[in-house]
C-alpha cells in the first residue's frame, strides 16, 4: 500500500499511461524550464523581477479595495481554468493584502441535494456581491460547461439549458452595475502533470488533490473539446473572457492582477504603474493553444 495520496495514482499514470512525448518532456526538463511547446518564454520569470512588479500592483489593489468599499461598487472576478492551472495561487496573491470582509473568496463544494434540485444558477446568486464588495469565484457556474460535461455529471439537455440561459444571466449582472471579470488560466499538458506529481510528493500540498484530478488525468482531449465549445458560446461583448497562459505562474499572476485593476476605476488608480498585461501570455480566447 502506497503512502502517497490515491495510492500513487498520479505517479502510476506518469509511468504507464501518459503520452510518451509528455513523459520525455518532464524527465528532461530543468526545474525552471517551461514545458509547453510554443510558450513565448523558455524559462520562468526571475523572482526579483516578479517581486519588483508585484509590489506596486499590491499597493494598487489596496487602493482599489478602499474605493470599492467607499463607493459601493460591486465586483465579480471569476477564476476558471484547467486543474493545476494556478487558480488558487493567483487568488491567494491577489487577496493577500485585502480585507476579507470586502474581498471574499467563494469556492463552492459539491451541490447539496436541495441545491441540485434548484435552478442551476441559484446557489451562485446567493454569493453575489452587495454594495462595497468584491467576490472572487474559485470556479463558478462554468462548472456545468466543462467539468460536469466531461464527467457526465449533467445531461446534454441540462448543459444546453445552461448555455441558453447564460447570456441573459451574465447580461443581468452587468446591467445591474456589477463589474464582471472572467479569467481563464490555461496550462499545458506536461506542466499540468508536473504540478500534479509535485503535489503528490509534497505532504503540505497533497490536500489539493481530489478524485476529480485523478479521474481527469486521461481526459485531456475531452477537456479540450469542452473548453473550446465553452469559449465559443460564452465570450460575450459585455462579459468577455481573458485567457492567461499560466505555465509560468509568476507571469500569470501579474497578468491576472493587471487585468482586474485595469477593469475597475478607482481613486488613486495609476495606469502607468499598473501597466498592460503581457500580450504574449494574456489576451482573448484566440490565445489558447491550438491542437
Amino acid at each position: 500500500m502506497s503512502d502517497l495520496p490515491f495510492d500513487g495514482a498520479i505517479s502510476q499514470f506518469f509511468l504507464k499511461k501518459a503520452p510518451k512525448d509528455i513523459r520525455k518532456i518532464i524527465k528532461t526538463a530543468g526545474e525552471d524550464d517551461i514545458l509547453t511547446p510554443g510558450y513565448p518564454y523558455a524559462e520562468e520569470m526571475k523572482r526579483k523581477d516578479y517581486e519588483a512588479a508585484m509590489d506596486g500592483l499590491q499597493r494598487q489593489l489596496v487602493r482599489m479595495q478602499a474605493d470599492i468599499k467607499a463607493t459601493g461598487k460591486r465586483v465579480i472576478v471569476i477564476f476558471e481554468g484547467r486543474d493545476a492551472a494556478g487558480k488558487g495561487g493567483t487568488i491567494d496573491v491577489m487577496r493577500e493584502n485585502l480585507n476579507p470582509r470586502v474581498c471574499n473568496v467563494v469556492a463552492l463544494s459539491k451541490p447539496s441535494d436541495r441545491e441540485a434540485a434548484s435552478w442551476y444558477f441559484q446557489r451562485y446568486v446567493d454569493w453575489l456581491p452587495a454594495a462595497g464588495e468584491m467576490v472572487m469565484f474559485d470556479r463558478s457556474w462554468y462548472n456545468r460547461a466543462v467539468v460536469e460535461h466531461v464527467f457526465g455529471f449533467c445531461t446534454d439537455a441540462q448543459r444546453e439549458t445552461f448555455f441558453r440561459q447564460l447570456p441573459e444571466f451574465e447580461h443581468m449582472l452587468v446591467d445591474e452595475g456589477i463589474t464582471l471579470v472572467k479569467l481563464w488560466l490555461e496550462v499545458g499538458q506536461a506542466e499540468q502533470l508536473r504540478r500534479f506529481l509535485a503535489r503528490e510528493q509534497d505532504p503540505l500540498k497533497q490536500w489539493k488533490l481530489s478524485p476529480i484530478d485523478i479521474d481527469g488525468l486521461g481526459k485531456w482531449d475531452a477537456y479540450c473539446d469542452a473548453i473550446d465549445e465553452m469559449m465559443a458560446r460564452s465570450n460575450f461583448d459585455y462579459a468577455p473572457w481573458t485567457v492567461i497562459l499560466s505555465d509560468d505562474k509568476r507571469r500569470a499572476r501579474l497578468a491576472a492582477i493587471q487585468t482586474v485593476l485595469r477593469e475597475i476605476d478607482f481613486v488613486g488608480k495609476d495606469a502607468a504603474l499598473i501597466g498592460s498585461p503581457d500580450p504574449a501570455i494574456c489576451g482573448g480566447p484566440a490565445l489558447r493553444p491550438k491542437r
